[in-house]
């Protein structure tokens, strides 16, 4: 069976290196697993990979998309399941890499098939307010009325547009994912997890290091475009930030401030995701990563490829 590596993680954990390593080692092709990387206007930002990192090996679905053309899960997995074949028939490894989880289970469990919902029934939910949205869903798919957060107003629409569309729940439909490359390939998973406190400070660090590096002058030419800002690259994590200080709401520091605090958060959001939802046989690393450590994380991929 095709062999797959996988290396995620929370931002900042470390992912990068441990691929360039690897790639190097093995003969492989970097992919990308990030939903933020996938566009070209915001590489500092999102911290794609350098030049000099692309010129040791090689990487693919970086800066493929443009921001005025969102990228789904759906999409971005069609896409890496091309790039996985490709590298895979040159005799290489693929080496999946990235944080955004919904991206990979995308990828290897395959998508809902849910039909095409009702363009009456979305515009009637999508059009409503989130608490009677909850109330219908209580009474269409009680499930998922209990299960969801009241106040995640796009996923409650979500799962009562589609019970209202198709007459069955969306946890039915997830069930029947179908198209995933999972059971197609042996994967050999590596999941990053440092310590807490060293990955916060390392997010900081990066930030500011961003700042330094162009990332005010990536916002504002992303800004100058005028772009829908419920598109995904108006909503990467930063861009709010220098945006307010673009605009005169916030002075430098502030701005500093508040954009090491979204990335802190971001990091937290995936480092719970990371610890709970792949699968318990999923090799973890929780050690800081560094040059020392760096071997031992590479070991733990490399016996099985």
């Amino acid at each position: 069976m095709n062999m797959v590596a996988l290396i995620a993680g929370p931002t900042a954990s470390g992912k990068s290196a441990v691929a360039l390593k690897l790639a190097e080692r093995a003969g492989g092709a970097i992919i990308n697993a990030d939903s933020a990387q996938v566009y070209r206007d915001l590489p500092i930002l999102s911290a794609a990979p350098s030049r000099e990192e692309r010129a040791r090996v090689e990487h693919r679905l970086y800066g493929i998309r443009d921001g005025a053309d969102p990228c789904s899960a759906a999409d971005w997995a069609e896409m890496a399941k091309a790039e996985v074949s490709d590298v895979l028939m040159s005799g290489r490894l693929p080496i999946l890499v990235g944080g955004t989880g919904l991206y990979i289970r995308t990828l290897l469990d395959g998508i809902a098939p849910v039909p095409t919902i009702n363009a009456d029934v979305r515009r009637r939910v999508r059009t409503a307010g989130a608490e009677a949205n909850l109330v219908d869903l209580r009474k269409s798919d009680s499930e998922a009325a209990a299960r969801l957060n009241p106040n995640d107003r796009i996923r409650i629409a979500r799962a009562l547009e589609v019970v209202l569309s198709t007459g069955r729940t969306l946890a039915d439909w997830q069930a029947r994912r179908e198209g995933g490359i999972g059971k197609d390939v042996s994967l050999t998973p590596l999941i990053l997890l440092p310590p807490r406190q060293w990955l916060y400070e390392r997010s900081d660090r990066r930030f500011e290091a961003m700042i330094e590096s162009g990332a005010i002058e990536e916002v504002e030419a992303l800004l100058a475009r005028k772009l829908d800002p419920s598109l995904p690259i108006m909503r990467a994590i930063g861009v709010r930030e220098i945006a307010a200080f673009l605009a005169g709401e916030i002075d430098r520091e502030e701005m500093v401030r508040r954009g090491s605090q979204a990335t802190r958060n971001y990091a937290k959001r995936q480092y719970t995701w990371f610890s709970h939802q792949p699968p318990a046989d999923w090799t973890r690393f929780t050690g800081a990563l560094d040059e020392a450590s760096l071997p031992g994380a590479l070991a733990l991929l490399e016996p099985r490829t």
